[in-house]
């Protein structure tokens, strides 16, 4: 009792001191008392306010890693945080958390314990509320402990902040001059490689590329390279190359910006819509060779050029010259206003890998085409398109995924060896076409295998052609690769490294094709469903 009334006469004296002393006095009493804990204390600690400065306008980013991080070691499984505020915004396909006022979360680093404390105080005369972090760690490894583990704060929390916010698929609008030359919506497509119909080394050979690609800034920034990556990929209608580029941006959390050359005006407005693209995104480019007649522009250069050289040539040829003339004057003279205001060749190479290329960082160009051939050799060499994918028809194990993912079929089917033999023959159909038909018959698993057996055997007895869609011919195309470097690198004519192997398979494969379904369906005639 009779330390009660001590403590209370205390009490009542800092109270009589606090109305009597001077502010000034106070302040330094109080600051006196905190260097006092300070020098007795084994920690430091650290603020971290959510704005920098007095104003409240510049917001401090290192806050904002600070709560990221704190989400991404999922304060809501431990047990040293008694209370958490729960959030979801629009832009996350996650539920955030925050620490409740005054609460502490624990944490370790490098074998030390450290811990954060979220401070929330209501500022005087005012509705607003001023929030900090607290940084809390041993007094004895603090210039060792601090920067490192800063670093690894903002390192997590811009990865969380990746992998959790929603992605977006861009297409540009006409008007690339404007703030915003792109509308978007959620880019929500379900292709990941898991689902995706391609063989196992294939896929495995452009996952670890993107791997590499994501986690190479430093090494990008020491050779002295812009962060980006090109990739070309061909193949026949229905290949996958579409369901390929929805399964990189949702392997790399990536955004997707589908460009149309075709309402790009000229190379101004494409710089422009360059520009406003953001980092970690995959800008696409399809049909690259049908959608601007770039490589029109080499040839009347070289057309002029000879024009020069025989000064005595046809009336046409003397047109053609002077269309050149006015179409490689720039876009300075826009008198007449005809071969103005276009894309050049020249202004897609400085798109790829010019100095606009590096105007941001951490982005994959994508180039897509039915006919490699008929692209400009100049937008396909090293250094504008690392990478060559080459999509062809499913082989045995794409076909297997893909009755998995229509079919549900998780084991052995009486009529795999059949396909097998059927893809072996050159009987093998492109990732839509075998999906048209599983998909058409997905409520009959026995069905839809025997109809997938009857257009591969159509495909082999035809000389390996096949109309399975509406005005569409597929024939046959070598197997999906990858070649990084350009196609200068391989040889893919008949006789070549890819070609000859069609060719090598092909002698002697249809001749005894016949008897071996035959005996495999023998084999399999007791079986049901066959």
């Amino acid at each position: 009792m009779e330390i009660l009334s001590q403590m209370w006469s205390f009490l009542g004296l800092l109270t009589v001191l606090q109305n009597v002393l001077p502010s000034q006095l106070l302040s330094l009493l109080h600051s006196f008392y905190e260097s006092l804990q300070d020098l007795f204390s084994p920690y430091s600690y650290f603020e971290i306010p959510e704005f920098n400065g007095y104003c409240g306008v510049d917001v401090n980013d290192l806050y904002r890693h600070v709560n990221l991080y704190l989400n991404s070691v999922n304060p809501a499984g431990s047990s040293t945080c008694r209370r958490l505020t729960l959030s979801r915004s629009r832009s996350s396909n996650r539920i955030s958390f925050t620490v409740a006022p005054n609460h502490t979360v624990h944490d370790s680093f490098s074998g030390h314990s450290l811990s954060w404390t979220h401070h929330v105080d209501t500022v005087q005369d005012s509705v607003e509320e001023k929030r900090s972090f607290t940084l809390k760690l041993p007094k004895r490894h603090r210039q060792t402990l601090l920067s490192a583990y800063l670093d690894h704060v903002t390192s997590r929390a811009e990865e969380f902040e990746r992998v959790s916010r929603e992605r977006r698929l861009f297409t540009n609008n006409g008007h690339g001059s404007y703030d915003s030359g792109w509308v978007s919506v959620p880019f929500r497509h379900p292709s990941t490689f898991e689902t995706l119909a391609l063989e196992p080394q294939l896929k495995k050979q452009i996952t670890e590329d993107l791997t590499a690609f994501a986690n190479g800034k430093e090494f990008y920034h020491r050779v002295g390279r812009a962060w980006k990556r090109g990739y070309l990929l061909y193949g026949p209608p229905g290949s996958g190359k579409s369901s390929l580029i929805a399964a990189m941006a949702n392997y790399l959390c990536y955004d997707v910006y589908d460009l149309e050359l075709t309402k790009v005006t000229d190379n101004s407005e494409l710089r422009a819509l360059l520009l406003q693209t953001t980092n970690r995104s995959i800008i696409v480019i399809e049909d690259i060779d049908c959608s601007v007649d770039l490589t029109a522009d080499r040839m009347l250069k070289s057309s002029n050029t000879s024009t020069t050289a025989k000064t005595k040539r046809s009336s046409s040829i003397k047109e053609m010259g002077s269309r050149i003339a006015s179409s490689t004057c720039g876009n300075n003279n826009n008198n007449n206003g005809e071969e103005s205001g276009r894309v050049t060749l020249s202004g897609l190479l400085n798109f790829t890998d010019g100095l606009w290329s590096c105007c941001s960082e951490e982005k994959i160009i994508v180039f897509t085409t039915n006919h490699r051939d008929s692209v400009d050799p100049a937008l396909i060499r090293c250094g504008r398109m690392d990478v060559h994918v080459s999509l062809g028809t499913c082989g045995p194990h794409a076909f297997k995924v893909l009755a998995k993912n229509y079919l549900g079929i998780e084991s052995h089917h009486a009529l795999f060896d059949v396909v097998e033999s059927c893809i072996r023959a050159g009987g093998a159909l492109t990732p839509a076409q075998i999906g048209e038909v599983l998909l058409r018959n997905r409520g009959n698993v026995d069905l839809a295998m025997k109809e997938v057996v009857s257009a591969m055997q159509a495909k082999v007895l035809s000389g390996g052609e096949v109309m399975e869609c509406d005005e569409l011919v597929i024939t046959r195309s070598p197997e999906s690769v990858v070649v990084v470097g350009s196609p200068e690198n391989w040889d893919s004519s008949p006789g070549g490294k890819y070609g000859n192997r069609s060719k090598k398979r092909k002698e002697g494969t249809k001749a005894n094709f016949l008897v071996r379904l035959r005996s495999l369906t023998k084999s399999d005639s007791g079986r049901k469903g066959v």
